[in-house]
């Protein structure tokens, strides 16, 4: 049946002229498998607005949120593969077959790859009226309170959950943890100060945090971040080695023809370089990858490193969901 369908999507690729590439023709669905107003919503709408001018056809952004992001890759997974619906999904790509026992989809079989996009670096924030107002401090904080203090995260296999998951780990003390359905909504607890802490992305939190809604205890990256000069990393105050970095990869159907993911392949690289766009990310702390990364080898290569990578430590964590 899949290959029926591959057969007859190509058909319908080619105009009345043999040889005119015809795609794509209408609007294209972007699925986004997190709720609206979250990090990968925020990069997921900018790429949409690059990439249909490019392509002269809308992408409609969907949220379609769930089970970590799991529920919007299964629709795009059994989707036609006729390149009118795709996937933008983050690192939870690859830790999803480690953290769930039941899966409707393989990461690595069931999907075309187009290329990577962004790497987002996170930020460890706190509720505005927490007393802590340094890293160090919230070390000493958290250890004197831990029973009454909590932490939000978008879901099991959630990139913030993983960050948090990393937190915990690395200051040898678990915190009371609330799923939401997406950062959007965790990031409205926080700011009203029904949740003590969270992880979330640069994209997510700059804005708060430079208006100082939130407190910020530092950054998952390496180095600081261009945008936020300010927020030490938190391997600078002290969590050695500490890092979480959100990459981001687009995703079609398994069986899209050939000819739609070289067009999408194109398109992506054209978008990662276009003015406003580029602009977008760079505001938001967020680094565009290179022409080499943004390609289905770049991609697969990344989601197969990432999965041997996350494995063994969700597997000792001992994190599962249903």
């Amino acid at each position: 049946m899949k290959l029926i369908t591959k057969l007859l999507a190509t058909a319908a690729l080619m105009s009345g002229t043999a040889g005119v590439f015809a795609y794509p023709d209408r609007p294209i669905q972007l699925i986004i498998p997190f709720a609206a107003g979250g990090p990968t919503d925020t990069v997921g709408r900018a790429l949409a607005q690059s990439m249909g001018t490019d392509l002269k056809q809308p992408l409609v952004a969907v949220n379609v949120g769930g089970a970590g992001g799991t529920t919007g890759s299964a629709r795009v997974a059994q989707a036609n593969p006729d390149g009118y619906t795709l996937l933008l999904m983050h690192i939870g790509m690859s830790t999803a077959p480690s953290l769930y026992k039941k899966m409707s989809f393989d990461p690595l079989k069931d999907f075309e790859y187009i290329g990577l996009v962004v790497d987002v670096p996170m930020t460890l924030l706190g509720k505005k009226d927490l007393p802590a107002n340094n890293f160090a401090e919230l070390q000493t904080y958290i250890k004197q309170n831990a029973a009454k203090l909590n932490y939000a995260h978008a879901g099991i296999g959630s990139a913030s959950h993983l960050c948090g998951m990393l937190f915990m780990s690395a200051i040898q003390t678990d915190l009371t943890t609330v799923p939401y359905q997406g950062t959007g909504p965790a990031m409205t607890a926080l700011l009203g100060g029904q949740v003590d802490l969270m992880c979330d992305q640069t994209t997510n939190t700059s804005a708060q945090i430079k208006a100082g809604t939130v407190k910020v205890y530092g950054v998952t990256s390496q180095q600081r971040v261009a945008t936020l000069p300010n927020v030490p990393t938190l391997n600078e105050s002290g969590l050695r080695g500490f890092q979480v970095g959100v990459w981001h990869g687009l995703y079609a159907p398994k069986g899209t023809p050939k000819a739609v993911l070289d067009r999408l392949v194109q398109s992506l690289q054209t978008s990662l370089k276009e003015p406003v766009f580029v602009k977008r990310m760079e505001d938001l702390g967020a680094r565009i990858y290179d022409t080499k990364d943004a390609t289905p080898q770049g991609l697969r290569a990344t989601l197969e490193s990432e999965i041997s990578k996350w494995s063994p430590v969700i597997k000792q964590a001992g994190v599962f969901a249903d």
